[in-house]
């Protein structure tokens, strides 16, 4: 694995919704879903809303986008300050093995630092292995299963 050092993460631009709309579907695609139109457009807009504690962070080498993460702040019972939840990442596969997930992993663990959050954490499904090399080579598993039911 090389790193790449022309790599940057940063905020995600209004521009850029062309480039991170088809790594949006290909991620929904991975994980079985298909999303509404209706909840992609509120998502995208939740980005720029300085009300909504949702964010998108990218990876950028020059002007083109390899991946993106989706994180957002929340408060909790079990911590004075609030958490940072991780909730999608996505690399493009031919660029991964550059160290890109890990950087904006890297990025959001400073946006969660800079709030003072007492915890950063995500989620991913047992099936993922690829994903689950590079998670337990930066944080640790802590044993959490997860139950939902359905509204």
């Amino acid at each position: 694995m090389s790193q790449s050092p022309n790599i940057i993460i940063t905020s995600v631009k209004p521009e850029d919704y062309t480039q991170w709309l088809p790594y949006w579907l290909s991620y929904q695609e991975f994980y079985k879903v298909q999303l509404a139109d209706e909840v992609t457009a509120a998502t995208w807009k939740r980005f720029f809303d300085e009300n909504v504690p949702v964010y998108c962070a990218v990876a950028r080498e020059g002007e083109k986008i390899l991946g993106f993460a989706h994180y957002l702040f929340h408060d909790s019972t079990w911590g004075i300050n609030n958490f940072c939840y991780l909730e999608d990442l996505f690399v493009h596969p031919a660029t991964r093995g550059k160290h890109i997930g890990k950087k904006l992993i890297q990025y959001v663990k400073e946006k969660a630092q800079a709030k003072n959050s007492d915890r950063f954490y995500w989620h991913t499904q047992e099936s993922n292995k690829v994903a689950q090399r590079l998670y337990n080579w930066v944080a640790e598993e802590p044993g959490v299963i997860e139950y939902r039911m359905t509204l």
